[in-house]
């Protein structure tokens, strides 16, 4: 079973930021769904303002299993100063840029065709035309790859 643990995972900005993504939870929800949950954790930042990522898994009626991989990125609202009374706003989410990836993985599927799908959609976002090795670890290939959740 994977562990359950941080992730550091850099951002599209220029030049690159790191995020540390904190282990949050793990959870059965009443329909079956396992899901797990990662988030930063910065000070003065709100919970809703953090990013953070969602890995959800679940077995459909049909005994294809479904992964959807979630990364929530909030804007935060720009302050502006104080109003006449001295006032001024705490911080709000504007808006949340949200990306989303859905697996359905076949009974029948194996880890090789598992990751050949996901590392052409992997390879084709980032502009990769080269040979590249496969990514093999981590909370994403485990579960797209080998219905491995974390725990």
């Amino acid at each position: 079973m994977s562990g359950f643990n941080d992730i550091t995972v850099f951002d599209g900005a220029a030049p690159p930021v790191s995020h540390i993504l904190k282990a949050i939870r793990v959870q059965s929800k009443p329909d079956g769904t396992t899901s797990a949950l990662w988030a930063e954790r910065l000070v003065g930042v709100p919970f809703e303002g953090q990013v953070s990522v969602t890995i959800e898994q679940k077995v459909l009626n049909s005994g294809v299993t479904q992964t959807i991989t979630t990364a929530d990125v909030p804007v935060m609202e720009s302050i502006s100063g104080q109003n006449s009374s001295g006032y001024t706003a705490v911080p709000a989410v504007a808006y949340v840029e949200r990306n989303r990836w859905v697996n359905y993985k076949h009974p029948r599927s194996t880890v090789v065709t598992a990751r050949l799908g996901r590392m052409i959609l992997t390879n084709i976002s980032n502009n990769v035309s080269t040979t590249v090795a496969a990514a093999t670890a981590g909370p994403f290939a485990e579960a797209v790859d080998q219905v491995i959740m974390p725990g």
